[in-house]
């Protein structure tokens, strides 16, 4: 079994899409007791006796898949997401970047500590990137360490990806040519 880490893009003339799951995918933010119109309940048990609660939407994945981008994980969940995550909604196994040694690393710069290990994947690479958590320092470290484009969608962790965010990765692919 090839490790998804491992893979080499399929087509390196597509930008890539890296996707966190906490905020964008599941809404975690939302009301407790209010599952958001569209998206399953799962439970998740990454640490033993502390099961996670997990909304994810089942068009996400058929959504994402057809934005013309290569797909990558950057979030906490690295390769778990292939097993818990993508199956849900609808992806392949897909190549993550492996923030192992850098988790929530707090920066005296205030970049976030997922973008430095992004931008290092990406190779020069035109990428977008959805989270939650990015800020205009992480749009500042980027513009001045990465050569190709790259846009930076913060995603509101109470709604998850909407409407609005498909339109701007499918406007911002666009605009690359893909």
């Amino acid at each position: 079994m090839r490790d998804a880490n491992r893979a080499r893009p399929t087509d390196s003339s597509l930008p890539l899409l890296f996707l966190d799951v906490d905020g964008p995918l599941n809404p975690f933010a939302a009301q407790k007791e209010r599952r958001p119109a569209g998206y399953t309940t799962i439970r998740v048990a990454l640490e033993p006796g502390r099961p996670l609660r997990v909304w994810l939407h089942p068009d996400h994945g058929r959504a994402l898949l057809g934005l013309g981008y290569e797909l990558c994980w950057a979030t906490t969940w690295m390769d778990a997401a292939n097993r818990w995550i993508a199956p849900v909604i609808g992806l392949p196994a897909l190549p993550y970047v492996d923030f192992t040694g850098a988790l929530f690393a707090e920066r005296p710069d205030g970049v976030h500590w997922k973008t430095e290990r992004i931008v290092a994947h990406a190779e020069g690479r035109p990428f977008a990137w959805v989270d939650d958590e990015q800020s205009p320092a992480d749009e500042t470290f980027v513009a001045a360490r990465h050569p190709a484009p790259a846009l930076l969608r913060h995603v509101n962790p109470r709604l998850g990806l909407g409407e609005t965010d498909f339109e701007a990765l499918r406007k911002f692919a666009t605009s690359l040519g893909t």
